[in-house]
This record gives structure tokens, sequence and C-alpha cells, in this order.
């Protein structure tokens, strides 16, 4: 079974193709003057850090040991696609992201930075580290030493990752049905499952890697990924999650502050009673 320097030189493989990555990726979003795709790369890279991870070890590891990585890629692998996709297809239909169209433009007017300058800073820089620690789980899961089969708490895992894929998928198709449809034009979403939740594409996100990171649990290693789902939690939640668009809608949409205020957070309950509360 491999040591622990050998999970070390794994893990520092996968942080070098996350930088070299993310180089590439800086390069053309300064050659095409969008960075908007990089939040597909975020996706598909996770699930490439996965399969890179199997890559390395699969040699090495016993037979028995691989009934857990094929668990984690290939759950992995499905999150990434179906939000990568999701978000690249997202990308191609409504162009830049406004987001990041006044970063630009606020870093150019205040710092007198180029797009180059600017796009490396404040957007690239940070991606190779974030992707790298989010995806603990599905690279530690599959290193060092544990048991050979998957135990409950793996089968409980797998259970929670493909609810929140799930409940992720059926979130986005709803607001992308509803901003399709010309007379939402203006209106907030308060159907479905944003009835239940301001961000239940969050919370399916959130619960998918956590899912992943009690499959990993299983295995000595697995146990040290826990910073991956809780600096997810941390971003989706406080750095660059909903915290980015929500005062704009609060500005722009007539009755996003009631949304807001009888509305849960993040974990799906009853709204709150409200007079006009929309369905």
């Amino acid at each position: 079974m491999p040591l622990y320097p050998d999970i070390l030189q794994v893990l520092a493989v996968n942080f070098a193709l996350c930088v070299a990555g993310f180089v590439v990726c800086w390069a053309i979003a300064v050659a095409i003057r969008d960075p908007t795709f990089v939040d597909s790369v975020w996706a598909l890279g996770m699930g490439g850090l996965g399969f890179a991870t199997y890559l390395q070890v699969s040699g090495l590891q016993v037979s028995g040991y691989r009934p857990r990585q094929y668990l984690l890629v290939g759950l992995c692998g499905a999150w990434a696609l179906r939000l990568g996709l999701h978000l690249f297809v997202r990308w191609r239909s409504h162009g830049p992201d406004r987001r990041y169209v006044r970063m630009m433009e606020k870093a150019k007017a205040e710092r007198g930075w180029g797009y180059g300058q600017a796009t490396l800073r404040l957007v690239f820089l940070l991606q190779a580290p974030l992707m790298w620690t989010v995806s603990l789980p599905v690279q530690l899961g599959q290193l060092g030493d544990g048991p050979a089969r998957i135990g409950p708490l793996g089968w409980i895992g797998a259970a929670f990752c493909v609810f929140g894929i799930a409940f992720e998928a059926l979130a986005d198709a709803q607001v992308t049905r509803f901003r399709a449809d010309p007379a939402s034009q203006g209106r907030v979403l308060q159907s479905g499952l944003w009835r239940y939740s301001q961000h239940p594409n969050y919370f399916g996100d959130i619960v998918s890697w956590i899912g992943l990171y009690l499959i990993a649990a299983e295995t000595p290693a697995g146990l040290w990924s826990l910073p991956g789902p809780l600096l997810l939690i941390f971003i989706l939640t406080r750095f660059s999650g909903g915290v980015t668009y929500e005062r704009r809608l609060a500005r722009t949409r007539p009755g996003y502050d009631d949304y807001q205020r009888r509305t849960s957070a993040l974990i799906p309950w009853p709204p709150k009673a409200a007079h006009g509360d929309g369905v």
C-alpha cells in the first residue's frame, strides 16, 4: 500500500496540474476578453482532479481498494459534467457575466490595471489553490490505507451525493426555464425549490460534496479532507456565491427584499407567511 510520501507526491502533482490548467485558461481569457468560462472550468476541473488521482494510483492499490476509487471518481465526474456543461451552455447563451465585466471595468478605472493583470489578480490567481482544496475528498479518499469495502458511512455519502446532484440539477433547470420566459422579466423566482430556499442550487452543491467527504472519511487519509467541503460552504455563502448578486437583485427586482425575509437562505424550509406570497 502507498505510504504518506506517495500521498504528498500525488497531491503535489495534482496542484501542479491545477496551476498549469489555470495559466492556460488565463491566457485564453485575455485573448477573448472574457473570463466567464472559468466557472465551467471550476466544475470540470474538480472532476479532472479525481480522475488524475485515479490514474496516478490505480496501479499501486490492491484490487479490493478499487470500489471506493470508482465510486468517488464516478460520482465526482457526474457532478462535474452536469454542472460544468450547464455553466458552459449558460455562458455561450448569455455571454460575459456582468460580475466579471464590472470587475474588469472597476480595476481599470480605480487601479489602472490592464486586462491581463486584472483577470490574473482578481479571477485566476486563487483558482488553483481553491479548486485543489475543495476537491480534497476525491483526492485523499483514493489514497493511503483504508478498508477494502465501502461501509455504511460510504453508502450514506453516496446517497447524499446522488441526492445533491439531482437537487442542484432541478434547481438549475427551474431557474433556466424562469429566465427564458419573457413574462418573468423583472420578477423574482418564488416557485419550485426556490420557494423553500434562496439558493437551492448551492444547497445541492454542498450536499454533494459532503457526500463525497463521507465516502472518503472511511479511510484515514480521507478523514483529513474535511477542509474541502468547509471551504466550499464558505465560498458559496460568504465569498463568491449569492453575496455577489443579492444586492443587485434587491435594487432591481421589486419584492426581492420580501422574498429574502420569508425564505430560508440555504437549507430548504417552508417559507414564512407573507401577503402576496408567489407560487
